[in-house]
């Protein structure tokens, strides 16, 4: 199918979803699941269970984004695409920015697109540590089914840009490891925005993937609903309440309730409906994989606007918990994020076409907490010493990448005057993409949220889908993990082994045509 198509294929599903039907101030509805979140857990869960013959309600607290109004203009897509515009941060030390996108596909509309499956020294450590038996074995069909379903595949130099061009020149000189990312899209053009929603449909996140699936299979979704509380009856859940943007009140009953709010809201759904945490691990044991990114001024014309921003990687220090990848974006966007001020940032705003930019991030050993102090999430965040001094050591190689690809000037987003090794938490501009752990999962009750098969301890037919269920921090972006465990839970659920996935007639176009 094309970009088009996909785009079409989306507004169809919008026509198709709805408030619920309301009389008397609210409504009644029943299934055999609720899911709440329709993100990357939420979306692949009700897709899979609607498939697989169960009534399934999708509860979703944002809108539906039509693709046709994706402007590509960066500050009016902040304020459409992301929750509170984009500006959530967290208190500590030093402050951390940690977008979250909200509607109808989630942060998987306005993340990168990036896919890696969980490293396996990652899934030996849940197996020792947490006591989760899960492996490369039994994880690699749902890995299958959800790469199969979000076409995924390795950018293309050409489709690349000359941004990635840099940093494998860089790389390719210093003889350090490097390869082209691998990322879910179909008919890419290299619009150079995937953070501020696809304006060609092409990057296939859940909203024109799988939520298409669960409302084709029957799945009532129903975005602009709230939900306020898990009902639970003895020890069972058995629904929740919701209201819509009108102030209309939803009751869904349902035979089982899949979360999947988020590693920031879910806790917190959790603990306003009093659900018990013998753990009292709930809200805390937060990971972010906080990353930062420098500039460089080329004497090449690199015309960072056009290609993949996120398309190549550097995992030579992937070891010592750095991973460096390369991002960009239109000039809004470098305006905004160009660590220099004043005449400085003019006369680099002016050779725009001539710059380059290479992030990175740290797997981090910090850990912070999510709670709701007046009724609004309160994230506390700090970065231990040993996550700066990968900080330090990680600026340290962007600027030796960027100087062995040739760099005239290169941007370090520290003060003026502080080299990486003096760096210390509050020199540090950073941002945070991927947080995980809030509800993490364990065998035992008194130490994890959730168990091995993602149901909430201590309360029965109640289940987590979303980033807050993983353990650890990955070290990559985690959207194919996140979407992995989701497809186990919801075979689980369906009391079914993971199939492969079905060939679609669309899929025979290339995800990234050279």
């Amino acid at each position: 199918m094309s970009a088009a198509g996909s785009g079409r294929r989306s507004a169809a599903v919008g026509a198709r979803t709805g408030h619920a039907s309301t009389r008397a101030g609210g409504s009644r509805l029943e299934a055999d699941f609720c899911v709440v979140g329709a993100g990357a857990g939420g979306a692949v869960a009700a897709a899979e269970l609607a498939e697989g013959g169960a009534r399934v309600i999708l509860l979703e607290q944002g809108p539906w984004h039509d693709p046709d109004a994706f402007t590509a203009r960066p500050p009016e897509m902040l304020g459409r695409l992301y929750r509170d515009g984009g500006q959530t941060a967290t208190l500590g030390s030093p402050p951390i920015a940690l977008p979250l996108g909200r509607g109808l596909g989630g942060t998987t509309l306005v993340n990168s697109g990036t896919c890696f499956r969980t490293p396996p020294h990652v899934l030996e450590r849940w197996r020792r540590e947490f006591g989760l038996q899960v492996d490369e074995d039994s994880l690699a069909p749902c890995f299958e089914r959800v790469e199969r379903a979000l076409s995924v595949a390795a950018v293309t130099p050409e489709l690349a840009g000359a941004n990635a061009g840099v940093a494998r020149r860089g790389a390719e000189r210093l003889g350090w490891s490097h390869g082209f990312l691998r990322r879910n899209a179909r008919g890419c053009v290299g619009s150079g925005v995937c953070a501020f929603g696809c304006p060609t449909s092409a990057k296939q996140h859940t909203g024109i993937t799988y939520i298409p699936r669960a409302a084709a299979a029957g799945a009532r979704i129903v975005p602009g609903a709230d939900v306020r509380e898990v009902l639970v009856e003895g020890d069972r859940a058995r629904g929740v309440l919701a209201r819509t943007g009108r102030g209309r009140r939803v009751q869904v009953r349902a035979s089982a309730v899949v979360l999947a709010c988020g590693t920031i809201h879910t806790p917190l759904l959790l603990e306003r409906s009093g659900i018990p945490d013998a753990s009292r691990q709930r809200g805390r044991n937060l990971s972010l994989h906080p990353a930062t990114a420098a500039f460089a001024l080329m004497d090449e014309v690199v015309d960072m606007a056009h290609g993949v921003p996120q398309s190549f990687f550097v995992d030579q220090f992937a070891s010592e918990g750095i991973m460096i990848e390369t991002i960009a974006g239109p000039p809004a966007y470098a305006a905004a994020s160009l660590p220099l001020d004043g005449a400085a940032h003019a006369a680099a705003m002016a050779s725009y076409r001539h710059l380059a930019q290479i992030g990175l991030m740290v797997s981090d050993t910090s850990r912070g907490r999510v709670r709701t102090p007046g009724g609004r999430p309160l994230i506390r965040y700090d970065l231990v010493e040993a996550d700066v001094a990968k900080f330090r050591a990680g600026l340290a190689r962007l600027q030796q990448l960027f100087e062995a690809a040739g760099a005239r000037e290169v941007y370090l987003p520290l003060p003026a005057g502080v080299p990486p090794e003096r760096a210390t938490a509050r020199d540090l501009k950073l941002m945070g993409f991927h947080p995980l752990g809030t509800a993490r999962a364990h065998a035992r009750a008194t130490q994890g949220v959730t168990d091995g098969n993602l149901a909430v301890h201590g309360v029965r037919d109640l289940y987590v889908a979303d980033g807050s269920v993983v353990p650890s921090a990955l070290g990559v972006n985690p959207q194919l993990t996140i979407m992995a465990l989701a497809t186990r839970l919801a075979f689980r659920l369906l009391g079914r082994e993971v199939t492969a996935a079905p060939h679609r007639p669309e899929e025979e176009k290339s995800a990234c045509p050279s």
